[in-house]
């Protein structure tokens, strides 16, 4: 029932700030202000390529303060959209997953699932602006992969025999990529298991758990991300397993707080069981 990964949200102190770094690295464009009462924050909305980042400052208590306090900034939750959001969500009240709704949209807190707040929105049409294409995967930690694929299988529709294992030994973790379409798009829940806890990931689930560890998107021109990235100082690493510029990961200090994945277009299908389509 989930067509895209839609969106970010993102805890940030000062979201003009924050809405000039996307700016200013990935091209993105302002689309909208506005507040949330359930957050308790001041949103911009920006966008880049068809996908959008909710840029969230604290008005009051809420969920964005108290990621703030807890974490400093960084993802708060990630968004997806549906064709049928009414039918998803009596799919999810059948289902016993509880949910606030605001806006049009649908809130499931990370206690209702393995650890990933989300944000359900209708399908909405966008032309595409900046430097990437879009967003296509958001990292799920999980302390049982298996489980946690059947959990959003269920609760979202998603069918089984579109996922497809993974495995890295050099970023110490297993899981699977739960695909929405395959092979006409990307979009999709990574799940990773931690089997090297000394790693990054591995360092990140041990103090958060259950969580949201990145985002990945897609670009035609990651070099042009690169160069913009070094005019700023800003912090990233280039794939160590593909020549430059096939992609690379901007660091969350270059981001406020959001670990991202830079690939060139249709690169990430020779991890995910289509490399045949990986090819430029």
């Amino acid at each position: 029932m989930l067509t895209r990964v839609d969106r970010m949200l993102l805890a940030v102190r000062d979201r003009e700030a924050a809405a000039d770094t996307f700016r200013r690295i990935l091209g993105a464009e302002r689309v909208r202000e506005g507040t949330s009462r359930l957050l308790g924050a001041r949103r911009t909305v920006v966008q880049v390529g068809i996908s959008q980042f909710e840029l969230l400052e604290p008005a009051s208590e809420g969920a964005v303060l108290a990621h703030l306090e807890r974490w400093d900034e960084g993802i708060l939750a990630v968004g997806f959209s549906a064709a049928d959001l009414s039918a998803l969500g009596s799919r999810l009240s059948q289902r016993g997953v509880s949910y606030s709704e605001e806006d049009g949209r649908l809130w499931v807190a990370s206690d209702q699932t393995p650890g990933m707040n989300v944000v359900l929105s209708p399908d909405e049409e966008r032309s595409p602006v900046g430097l990437i294409n879009w967003l296509y995967e958001v990292t799920n930690i999980v302390d049982d992969h298996e489980r946690a694929a059947a959990f959003y299988a269920d609760a979202f529709g998603l069918d089984p025999a579109r996922f497809s294992p993974i495995h890295s030994d050099r970023y110490g973790y297993t899981g699977q990529l739960l695909l929405f379409n395959p092979p006409q798009q990307l979009d999709r829940i990574e799940l990773t298991q931690i089997t090297e806890p000394s790693l990054a990931m591995g360092r990140f689930a041990a103090s958060r758990g259950q969580s949201i560890y990145m985002g990945y998107v897609e670009t035609d021109d990651v070099a042009a991300v690169q160069r913009r990235l070094d005019e700023r100082g800003a912090r990233y690493a280039g794939r160590s397993d593909d020549p430059n510029p096939e992609g690379l990961f901007i660091h969350p200090t270059a981001l406020h707080g959001m670990l991202m994945g830079v690939s060139r277009t249709n690169l990430a299908w020779s991890w995910s069981g289509r490399p045949e389509l990986a090819q430029r």
